[in-house]
């Protein structure tokens, strides 16, 4: 029996008052969570109190139902008290119980009163493999893996906060086989997207435990190439902030984890790979690597070249590239690099045309001309947002400063240490 001040009776009573089906009450909730996708069967497990409601949908249940988050959270409430209280009440009935284990010697268990609420009950607690959530989740995470779109990387946060909320709660309950395999390959996913924006903001300790966690989520899916994902995104954080050798492991261990076969996971490692071995000196094996992730970008096709943070288009590609180049003092190629990439970003992308202006000064700079290095360098943070000038763009700069003589290196220290 439901609570009558429980959140089944008011989210059931709002909506046959108005008249609507439950596949109309969805897409107002829909609506009122900015278009994501909403499964009708929620309700239905909401409204009949099988599961309920998690704190990410009471702000948009508010708005979809024409009551107050206040009110939703109150019987919310009154629906935890009333199991509690049914559980407290099943608990004590040790009598009854012993009743019904007289009755079935007696009568046979298919006589038994109850026994199919009993089922009922048990088919309900069960987790069917269409969860809604799952399929939120899913479509979440394909939303955020999309980049920046010149947002600064601190909104982008804030916008996962409700969807990581919703994934740590999913992940605490019971699914099949299956389900649990896609839902942790989701986890590996997001929290991966998670590591990547706190490795750019610069945060190093927070973006390793980042990633370790979605190291783990991948490795108990069993999905290779995502788990090959994982480490070459990790070994960006070492490579962009000086220390290439543990990010030459960590690359090694991903393109293991990938395979042979092409993919983004192969081809990110692999370009991860040459910048390492070039930051390190190794100019052969470096070499090595641009040939292997040449030949891997040549075989890729489809989802893999997608522009997102889990795809590898030519963009990316030639991003890579400029860095490999201009760490291996090969000018002329960098800049075609440079060129290619540029060509090929997208307007919004602040830090990656950032990064690729700052891989053009140091090859200037190698070029022997480190007062239009500085310049370049100086003119292109100075046009930033104070929030692009720290993490990884400052990272790039502050290594290009170490390497600058005399006046060149004073331009470049005024527009780092410059604060707004």
């Amino acid at each position: 029996m439901m609570s009558p001040e429980g959140v089944g009776a008011l989210l059931r009573g709002v909506r046959e008052q108005a008249g609507r089906t439950r596949e109309e009450q969805a897409l107002l909730v829909e609506e009122a969570q900015g278009g994501r996708f909403f499964d009708p069967e929620n309700l239905k497990r909401w409204e009949t109190e099988r599961r309920l409601p998690t704190p990410v949908f009471h702000e948009p249940i508010a708005r979809a139902y024409g009551v107050t988050a206040a009110e939703v959270r109150r019987a919310i409430a009154a629906s935890r008290q009333a199991r509690r209280r049914r559980g407290t009440e099943e608990m004590s009935d040790v009598d009854r119980r012993r009743f019904i284990g007289a009755a079935a010697a007696t009568v046979g268990v298919a006589g038994l009163p109850g026994i199919a609420q009993a089922r009922d009950a048990i088919d309900s607690a069960l987790v069917a493999e269409s969860d809604g959530d799952l399929t939120y989740l899913g479509a979440a995470f394909e939303r955020h893996s999309g980049g920046y779109g010149g947002r600064l990387p601190e909104v982008v946060l804030a916008e996962m906060r409700a969807d990581l909320d919703l994934l740590r709660d999913v992940l605490a309950r019971p699914h099949p086989a299956g389900a649990r395999a896609d839902l942790v390959r989701t986890a590996a996913g997001m929290a991966g997207l998670v590591a990547i924006i706190q490795h750019d903001r610069g945060d190093q300790p927070d973006a390793a435990r980042w990633f370790a966690t979605a190291e783990r989520a991948a490795r108990e899916s069993g999905d290779r190439r995502v788990t090959g994902w994982v480490l070459a995104r990790h070994a960006m954080v070492p490579l962009n902030y000086g220390a290439p050798r543990q990010a030459a492991a960590l690359a090694a261990r991903a393109r293991r984890e990938t395979g042979a076969a092409p993919s983004a996971a192969a081809a990110l490692s692999a370009a991860v790979t040459a910048r390492a071995l070039a930051a390190l000196g190794d100019r052969a094996g470096a070499r090595r690597a641009v040939d292997d992730v040449r030949t891997l970008v040549e075989r890729l096709d489809g989802a893999e070249t997608a522009d997102t943070w889990t795809g590898y288009p030519a963009q990316k590609h030639h991003v890579h590239l400029s860095q490999a180049y201009t760490l291996l003092g090969d000018s002329r190629a960098a800049y075609a690099a440079q060129d290619e990439a540029l060509a090929l970003t997208r307007s919004g992308s602040t830090m990656t045309r950032a990064l690729l202006a700052l891989d053009r000064a140091a090859c200037l700079h190698a070029d022997g001309d480190p007062a239009a290095a500085a310049e370049m360098a100086a003119e292109t943070l100075e046009r930033l947002p104070g929030a692009y000038r720290t993490g990884l763009v400052g990272a790039r700069g502050r290594a290009l400063h170490g390497r600058l003589p005399g006046r060149a290196r004073d331009r470049l220290r005024q527009a780092l240490e410059r604060r707004t």
